[in-house]
């Protein structure tokens, strides 16, 4: 009997979709791996989605933006959790 070592899987994820690489998700994925970006974030939200993240910037809606700006948090978790209350998840 002959058989097969190739790995398959039927996870649904596709690499290099556009989207992601949009909206809170992308600024998310920068503050988590890049210390400097997450501290300007934190300490200047608009300074921080201004210069965006390796040359690209962040694909934000405008309540996105306006979200992200309007929130004083003290770290990434608390920012996150602003966020998730703001949008109604986990009341």
């Amino acid at each position: 009997m002959i058989t097969s070592n190739t790995f398959t899987t039927n996870l649904p994820f596709r690499v290099g979709s556009p989207d992601s690489r949009t909206g809170l998700g992308s600024v998310f994925a920068a503050a988590v791996v890049n210390r400097e970006f997450r501290n300007t974030l934190l300490q200047n939200p608009q300074a921080a989605l201004e210069s965006g993240y390796m040359g690209q910037p962040f694909l934000l809606t405008a309540e996105e933006h306006s979200l992200l700006t309007s929130i004083a948090a003290t770290s990434l978790t608390d920012l996150a959790q602003r966020i998730m209350v703001s949008q109604g998840v986990g009341d």
